[in-house]
C-alpha cells in the first residue's frame, strides 16, 4: 500500500483488547496515528477525511473537550458523549478503526456512501479487513483467484456489482457500516445510515427548492474549501464546478485553476475554464497529456490497475498521470464531479455487450446474468442507486487513483446537500435551471459565459438551444471518430490515414484518444501483452478471437477500442495482482 515515495505509515498494538492495527497515509503532513480523547481511553484513526459540523464541534466545546488537530481526536470525543451514534454525524468520505479501551471493543467503520472502501474477507470465526484488496491477496494465498461472477459484472458493468469484487472471497465493507469486535471474539455488524431516511422527506416545491440551495450550498462550500492545506480547482466547461467557484469567493489570486488538456489544441474545457478562472479572479494554467504520457502509459496502466486493486481500468493512466503533475499545484484538488449525478440524477454506468465471440463458452451465461443483476439493483429509488450503489462501485475506480496522489474534495456528496436533492421537486430533476440560477446569484458574470454545451443563464433562451445543439453535434462527432467510430467508418478512415482528418474532430471536447493510439503509439504494447500466449490461453476467454480483434484494430479494419480497454486490464489484474502480489 506505500505507493510512492512520499507515503507513510504507523502501527497501532494493544495487547489488553487484542488490537494489532497497521496505518497508511498518502499526505505527507500527517503522519498515520490514532488520535485520542483527553482520557486517551478512546482512540481512533480515520482514512481519508472526516468533517464534523460546526454546531457539534461547539457542542463539545461547552462540554470541555480540547479538539486537537488529529481528526481521530475529535470522533473519539464525540464518541465518548454519544456513542455509536457519533458515526452519523461525521461527514465527507473516510474509513476508520475506532478503539475503546474501557469497553474492550474496535469499531470498523466507513462513510454513509462507501465511497472510502474497506474490503473484508471472512474465514469461519474470522475476518480480515484491508482498504486495498492487495494486501488480502498478499497474506491469505487462498484468494488469489478471480472472481467469475465478479468478472463478468466489470466486463459488462465496468463495475463489480452489489458490494462484490474481482477476487474470490472478497467483498466489501457496505455503506455506513460500524462492525464492532469485542474482546471476546464477537463480531456485531451494525448499519448507522439508512437510505430509507432520505427517502421518506416530503419533497419541496420548486421555489422552496431553490431557496434552500442557494441557502445551503455556500454553507457547505466552505467546508471544502477551507483547512490548512493549500486548495486549487480542478476546472472544466460544465456547470458544477462553476457552482463552487460562484460561490467560493476567494480572495484574488487564492484559488490558482487547471485544466487537463490534450495536444490537437485547447479543448473546450481548457477555453471555458481560462474564462471563468478570469471572472473570479484566479489564476488558470493548463496540464497536457502529451508524448510523455505515451511513453510512460505501459507502467502508469500497469499502476493504475494495482492502485485501484483492478476497480480502474487501464484508461486511469491519464488520470494518474495528470494528478500527478497536479500535485506540484495543490495538495488538494476541490471538483465539481458528482453534481451532475446527485442534483441531475444522472446514471452513468449500465451495461454493455461485448462481442460474445472474445468468450469461452462457460463464461457466456455469466455475462447475461451480469445484466439481470444490474437490473436489480437499479430497482426502486432512482437517487438511491446513484448515490449508495453507483457511487462506491463505479466512481470509486477513478477516484483511488487520483486520491494516491492527492487529495480529492467535492461538495456535491456532502450529507447536506444530498439529503437535499432527495427533496428536489421533479421539475427541478434533470433540468438546467436551478443550476444556472445558482450561478448567476452567486456570481452574474459566471452566468453569461456559455458552458461546454453552450448554456448561459437563463436557460431557456432561444440562443441556449442553437447553441446546445451545435456544441452536441460536436460532441457526437468527436465521438464517433473516437471511441463510437463505427467499423465501417473505420475502414474509410484508414484509407485516408496519410491526411490524418483526425485532427480536424479530435480534441475539441476530449484530451485523451486512445482509438488513435492503440492503432499507433500504443499498438507495440497492445500487442505484446494481448497477444502473449499466456493471455490467449485465460479461461474466460476465446484466444482466436481475442488475436483477430487486437490485429482488426492495430491494421485499422475496425475499431475495438474499448474491447481493448477491457481485455489490456483484465490481464494485467491477473499478473499485477494474482500472479505477482504474493
Amino acid at each position: 500500500m506505500l505507493h510512492e515515495e512520499f507515503y507513510s505509515s504507523g502501527t497501532y498494538a494493544s495487547r489488553e483488547p487484542g488490537i494489532l492495527a497497521a496505518f497508511v497515509s498518502a499526505d505527507s503532513t500527517r503522519p498515520p496515528s490514532l488520535g485520542w480523547n483527553e482520557g486517551r481511553n478512546i482512540g481512533c484513526f480515520i482514512s481519508g477525511e472526516a468533517v464534523i459540523g460546526s454546531s457539534d464541534a461547539s457542542w463539545l466545546g461547552s462540554r470541555g473537550h480540547r479538539l486537537a488537530g488529529n481528526p481521530g481526536s475529535a470522533l473519539a470525543c464525540l464518541y465518548q458523549e454519544l456513542g455509536p451514534g457519533a458515526f452519523e454525524k461525521l461527514n465527507g468520505w473516510f474509513s476508520g478503526l475506532l478503539v475503546d479501551l474501557d469497553r474492550r471493543q474496535a469499531t470498523l467503520f466507513n462513510d454513509r456512501y462507501g465511497l472510502n472502501r474497506i474490503y473484508i474477507h471472512e474465514d469461519g470465526g474470522r475476518l480480515f479487513f484491508s482498504s486495498e484488496a492487495k494486501s488480502l491477496l498478499a497474506v491469505l494465498p487462498g484468494l488469489r483467484e478471480l472472481d467469475a461472477r465478479g468478472l463478468a459484472e466489470w466486463f459488462s458493468c465496468g463495475c463489480v456489482l452489489a458490494n462484490r469484487t474481482l477476487f474470490r472471497g472478497v467483498s466489501l465493507l457496505p455503506p455506513g457500516s460500524a462492525w464492532v469486535f469485542s474482546a471476546d471474539g464477537r463480531l456485531k455488524k451494525h448499519t448507522y445510515f439508512n437510505p430509507a431516511t432520505w427517502e421518506k422527506q416530503p419533497a419541496l416545491s420548486a421555489a422552496e427548492y431553490s431557496e434552500e440551495l442557494q441557502r445551503m450550498f455556500p454553507e457547505v462550500l466552505s467546508r471544502y474549501t477551507n483547512g490548512s492545506r493549500p486548495v486549487a480547482m480542478s476546472l472544466t466547461g460544465g456547470l458544477d464546478g462553476r457552482m463552487i467557484m460562484a460561490w467560493a469567493r476567494p480572495d484574488r489570486g487564492k484559488l490558482p485553476c487547471y485544466t487537463f488538456n490534450g495536444t490537437y489544441r485547447d479543448c473546450a474545457d481548457v477555453r471555458i475554464a481560462r474564462k471563468v478562472a478570469a471572472a473570479c479572479g484566479q489564476p488558470h494554467q493548463t496540464i497536457s497529456v502529451g508524448d510523455e504520457f505515451l511513453a510512460q502509459f505501459p507502467r502508469l496502466a500497469e499502476q493504475t490497475v494495482r492502485i485501484s486493486d483492478g476497480a480502474m481500468d487501464v484508461t486511469g493512466a491519464s488520470e494518474l498521470y495528470v494528478n500527478r503533475l497536479a500535485r506540484r499545484i495543490a495538495p488538494v484538488r476541490l471538483t465539481g464531479n458528482y453534481g451532475s449525478e446527485i442534483f441531475r440524477h444522472y446514471v452513468a454506468f449500465r451495461p454493455h455487450l461485448l462481442p460474445p465471440e472474445l468468450f469461452s463458452p462457460d463464461f457466456l451465461p455469466r455475462l447475461a446474468g451480469a445484466a439481470d443483476t444490474y437490473a436489480a439493483e437499479a430497482a426502486g429509488n432512482r437517487l438511491s442507486f446513484i448515490a449508495f450503489k453507483q457511487v462506491p462501485w463505479h466512481h470509486y475506480a477513478r477516484l483511488a487513483v487520483e486520491q494516491s496522489q492527492i487529495s480529492v474534495r467535492s461538495p456535491y456528496l456532502d450529507n447536506d446537500l444530498v439529503g437535499l436533492a432527495f427533496r428536489a421537486p421533479s421539475e427541478a430533476v434533470g433540468s438546467l435551471a436551478t443550476a444556472l440560477h445558482l450561478i448567476a446569484q452567486g456570481n452574474p458574470a459566471l452566468g453569461r459565459i456559455p458552458t461546454d454545451r453552450g448554456i448561459t443563464y437563463p436557460a431557456d433562451r432561444m440562443t441556449n438551444r442553437m447553441n446546445r445543439s451545435l456544441q452536441e453535434f460536436l460532441a457526437k462527432a468527436e465521438y464517433a471518430y473516437d471511441y463510437g467510430m463505427p467499423n465501417w467508418l473505420a475502414r474509410i478512415d484508414n484509407c485516408f490515414a496519410p491526411f490524418h482528418f483526425e485532427k480536424l474532430f479530435l480534441g475539441r471536447q476530449k484530451f485523451v484518444h486512445y482509438r488513435i493510439w492503440y492503432r499507433h503509439q500504443l499498438a507495440p504494447y497492445v500487442k505484446e501483452v494481448l497477444l502473449d500466449p499466456r493471455s490467449l490461453s485465460r479461461a474466460y476467454l476465446n484466444g482466436p478471437a481475442v488475436e483477430r480483434l487486437v490485429n482488426y484494430h492495430i491494421s485499422g479494419a475496425r475499431n475495438c477500442t474499448v474491447e481493448i480497454h477491457k481485455l489490456l486490464t483484465a490481464e494485467i489484474v491477473q499478473r499485477e495482482l494474482i500472479d505477482r502480489v504474493g
